[in-house]
């Protein structure tokens, strides 16, 4: 039994995986449809159901909605459905996430009620409403502090500022958000447009008119240039669909276009009877509306069909969260195995780690598949391949080793740079267009790929440190060998990612002459990348010089990991140079508990050996320590 369990736990896992790949059926409306219509947000293609998650996830850090009231939850799509059609009811949705005691304060917001049903944290537009003008007062006197000086209260109030944003921008995005039956508003328009126009140019001209067909013209005028004037994701396919995405529009100015003579896209009726249908709840013929348009779409717009398919699949399919929860069973399993030493739980997490990978390398394949991209484009995917490059090296080291070091390192590192990936999402769309400067495949391919990867060579040794100094200062499973062994990996690794690093770095410089014409300009991202270098070739040259022995070589590594994170995110926190992002708060503090714990563990590398529980397991054994394996913790002997 013992032999087969790793792989029984391994199928478990991927049987699991496999099982989540059969599409849900719709139980009454065409939600998943719905989902799957193709529009233009953010420069690209995408279907209504990656804006759906990527709004929500904006607004409430989630993608979903829990209904406490009716205990059940409301998917992304379904939520957008509901606000884009039936904005009196998706007003009373609490979907919007608040934290900061001091902005629940100011918006007179209710705290943790079980009796009423408020969990402290959520609350909807129609509780937040009244106090809009006091949000807009404070966000125009925070605009004029600089980001990086802005206090934890403002922080959060720009936040919320922008959430509230992305709700009314989808709140007008199908029609106004007054209207309460926009197909038959749709029909009285255009009857009067014409009769509108004739009014509206009389009274240009001091002739006499009508001024009710005037004032009923301009209200609808006016509510339609709102929709505009909102940004709102284009909904109406080009006229032709050789044309690109820049010529797809939003519903507001397909039917401001009609004033000016043009016709009416089809898409605007269509969209116009989904709406009505939905908010008098006529799920039939809701679901025929679906239908019929993406019908309509079909003959001439079947790639941004496919597209919208392929996306909805991938959002549905949620690899990278699978792996991170697989991820996490191993990392246990793995630890596990140290305790009792059970090769079976070691086997176990390295066979887990290895269908993490797989769930992992798919959804990255995919990712580059629907971007036409290589793999790091942006913050988000960067986290995502150093995950996978981490994974990589871990595994390698396990083929070799087989003592479960490379499993807790794969499984660690993968977990903690897919967490990070989760969080770099709440900004918004993680697959947006790129800028122009960025928009080059060979260069994303070599210089950022190559660098990336020293991003996670880097990262993977400072890992194989922590976990010599953990198992030697708290357990006793740190022997001769298994130290010895730690050395050499942590050792091949550097050269690996030292050469990685160097290349990346003279590659990037390339690109710089290129796109900016200076191969080197003291930049800050380009300082960061100099750094990792330097460091890397300095541990090298203190092991080759016999400066450092095993614990030194360690603690060196482990400094690895802060330059690593300062070059990877620090650089962003400056807010200055070519390869700025832009400030980020949360990410500021992060990065400062993380350079803080890197510090402590240093610190606990340099406790003398006679407190570490390994060394004194093996002074208890009778077994000398020296240059190998454990260093020798004898005290210098002292003069008479």
């Amino acid at each position: 039994m013992n032999k087969w369990l790793p792989w029984v736990i391994a199928g478990v896992f991927g049987a699991w995986v496999l099982g989540t790949l059969r599409m849900p059926r719709d139980k009454d409306r065409a939600v998943t449809e719905f989902g799957r219509l193709p529009i233009v947000s953010n420069g690209r293609f995408q279907p209504i159901d990656s804006l759906a998650r990527n709004s929500l996830l904006q607004i409430r850090e989630k993608q979903t909605v829990r209904l406490a009231d009716e205990k059940r939850s409301l998917t992304a799509t379904e939520w957008l459905m509901e606000l884009m059609m039936n904005q009196p009811k998706a007003d009373t949705r609490k979907v919007f996430r608040i934290d900061h005691p001091d902005v629940k304060s100011m918006l007179r917001l209710p705290g943790k009620d079980r009796a009423t049903g408020e969990d402290g944290k959520h609350y909807s537009w129609n509780q937040i409403k009244p106090s809009l003008e006091e949000i807009e007062k404070q966000a125009k006197r925070i605009a004029q502090v600089e980001p990086a000086h802005r206090n934890q209260f403002e922080q959060a109030v720009m936040k919320l500022q922008n959430s509230l944003f992305t709700y009314m921008r989808l709140r007008n995005t199908i029609h106004p958000e007054d209207s309460q039956n926009f197909e038959a508003d749709l029909q009285r328009y255009l009857a009067g447009v014409e009769s509108g126009v004739k009014a509206f140019r009389a009274k240009e001209a001091g002739r006499d008119h009508d001024e009710t067909v005037l004032k009923e013209f301009g209200d609808f005028a006016n509510r339609f240039s709102i929709m505009v004037r909102m940004d709102t994701p284009l909904l109406v396919p080009a006229p032709h669909p050789e044309r690109s995405r820049d010529e797809w529009s939003r519903i507001g100015e397909a039917l401001l276009d009609v004033i000016r003579g043009q016709p009416l896209p089809f898409a605007v009726p269509a969209y116009a009877k989904m709406a009505t249908a939905y908010r008098q709840g006529r799920v039939a013929d809701f679901n025929k509306a679906v239908s019929e348009y993406r019908a309509a779409l079909a003959p001439k717009f079947a790639p941004e069909l496919k597209k919208a398919n392929r996306e909805y699949f991938f959002n549905h399919l949620q690899a990278f969260y699978k792996a991170l929860l697989i991820y996490i069973v191993a990392f246990i399993l793995a630890c596990a195995s140290w305790f009792n030493m059970s090769d079976v739980l070691r086997r176990s997490a390295a066979w887990l780690v290895v269908v993490a990978f797989v769930v992992h390398t798919a959804g990255l394949l995919f990712r580059m598949f629907l971007e036409g991209r290589p793999p790091v484009t942006n913050l988000y995917s960067s986290a995502i391949f150093i995950g996978w490059g981490a994974v990589v090296l871990g595994m390698v080291l396990e083929r070799f080793y087989r003592d479960g070091i490379g499993t807790v390192v794969a499984s660690s590192v993968g977990f903690l740079t897919l967490i990070i990936a989760h969080h770099l999402a709440l900004s918004g769309d993680t697959m947006q267009m790129m800028q122009a400067v960025l928009d080059t495949n060979f260069w994303l391919a070599t210089h950022v790929v190559v660098v990336t990867l020293g991003y996670a060579s880097t990262f993977v040794a400072g890992f194989l440190a922590i976990i010599y100094l953990i198992r030697g200062v708290f357990t006793k499973t740190l022997s001769p060998a298994t130290s010895r062994a730690l050395t050499r990996m942590v050792y091949g690794i550097i050269c690996f990612a030292t050469l990685f690093s160097f290349v990346g770095t003279v590659l990037g410089g390339i690109w710089a002459d290129q796109s900016w014409g200076r191969f080197w300009g003291w930049d800050p991202k380009e300082n960061g990348a100099l750094i990792i270098v330097l460091w890397n070739a300095l541990i090298l040259h203190a092991r080759w010089g016999g400066m450092v022995k095993e614990r030194g070589l360690m603690n060196l590594a482990i400094v690895g990991n802060i330059v690593t994170c300062w070059s990877w995110f620090g650089v962003n926190m400056l807010n200055i140079g070519l390869h700025s992002y832009g400030f980020m708060g949360a990410a500021f503090w992060w990065l400062v508990a993380f350079v803080a714990s890197q510090i402590v563990l240093i610190g606990l590398g340099l406790i003398p050996l006679r407190y570490w529980a390994s060394f004194r397991a093996l002074q208890g054994a009778g077994t000398k320590s020296g240059d190998e394996g454990l260093p020798d913790a004898r005290p210098a002997p002292t003069s008479a």
